[in-house]
């Protein structure tokens, strides 16, 4: 009499399950971590007040006025 293969098609089966399910959390962490570095991107472009924020100009020579009558 021959043995079934019942326990080596289940496990194939599980195995088969388990992959599936590792896949799946990839694709959530990957598109929560995508989720998230895009709220951190509009946040940035984004001021307190909700208004698009404007990039700060800076200059090298300091500026001139009254408390600082003379550029060095």
């Amino acid at each position: 009499m021959a043995k079934s293969h019942f326990s080596f098609k289940k496990r194939q089966k599980e195995l088969a399950r388990q992959k599936k399910q590792e896949e799946k959390r990839q694709r959530r962490l990957a598109k929560k971590a995508g989720d998230q570095e895009d709220d951190s991107i509009e946040a940035e472009e984004i001021d307190a007040n909700g208004a698009p924020a404007e990039p700060l100009e800076t200059s090298e020579e300091p500026e001139t006025g009254p408390d600082n009558p003379v550029a060095s």
